[in-house]
């Protein structure tokens, strides 16, 4: 694969991934509380724990994507020899 389309793949990985996971974080801001008859018992609401479940993943798939940059891009040492002056 060229690197101009391994690139591309990339990115559009990237937009997807945050499209996603804003929409998922959306949901988790936006979700309301049933209606309930009067009387019923409810467990309190877990706001913090659904926003961490939210986020905890998406910075999982952060980290793949940085190492997956870095792995499509590894930078090279300066100092190091070229491949035509270890022939040389």
């Amino acid at each position: 694969m060229s690197p101009i389309v391994a690139d591309a793949v990339f990115w559009i990985a990237v937009v997807a991934c945050a499209v996603a996971q804003v929409a998922i974080t959306r949901s988790v801001f936006v979700a309301r509380q049933p209606e309930l008859p009067a009387g019923a018992r409810v467990a309190p609401a877990r706001r913090p724990a659904e926003l961490a479940w939210a986020l905890l993943p998406a910075l999982a798939v952060a980290g793949v994507l940085a190492l997956t940059w870095r792995t499509m891009h590894p930078v090279t040492d300066a100092s190091a020899p070229t491949v035509a002056e270890v022939r040389a």
